[in-house]
């Protein structure tokens, strides 16, 4: 069995549980998820010159309504829940937590915790934090030891 960490910011879509469970044929993967719940307001100012590059104005317009920090602790919670009971629907193995502080430690200790083959990021694109290499798949690639793939969700949950 081949076993992946998958880092999400959001609940999985239907096309993301099918892109991330067909990406190794038909060998059987364990998911070990993790998630972490939107941060602060420095993080609020990058998501909106995200949604700007991307001509999505309305999005930057209501970055605001987003809860953050602890406010956004429940909704992660669910949206893991979301991801994980998907992946579980499409007959692949599926265990997860949240993230609170120090994702990039969390990966770390993960990984060497579990001996995963490999780190899948999906995310939605972060031009900002992936043109100065600060995106969670760039930092991990010189911390956890085994290879990291970046993908970007289908659409929007």
């Amino acid at each position: 069995m081949f076993t992946s960490v998958l880092m999400i910011e959001k609940a999985l879509t239907s096309a993301d549980v099918e892109f991330v469970t067909t990406l190794h044929g038909d060998e059987s993967v364990a998911f070990h998820v993790l998630l972490q719940p939107r941060g602060d307001q420095a993080d609020r100012l990058l998501r909106a010159i995200d949604d700007v590059a991307l001509g999505e104005l309305d999005e930057a317009v209501r970055e605001r309504e987003t809860p953050e920090g602890d406010a956004a602790k429940g909704v992660g919670e669910r949206a893991l829940e979301v991801s994980l009971q998907a992946l579980r629907a499409s007959g692949s193995e599926a265990e997860g937590r949240l993230i609170e502080n120090h994702p990039l430690d969390a990966l770390k200790s993960l990984v060497d915790e579990i001996g995963a083959d490999e780190v899948i990021v999906l995310t939605d694109p972060h031009y900002v934090e992936e043109f100065f290499h600060r995106d969670w798949a760039s930092r991990a690639r010189h911390k956890v030891g085994v290879p990291v793939l970046k993908l970007f969700s289908h659409s929007k949950a």
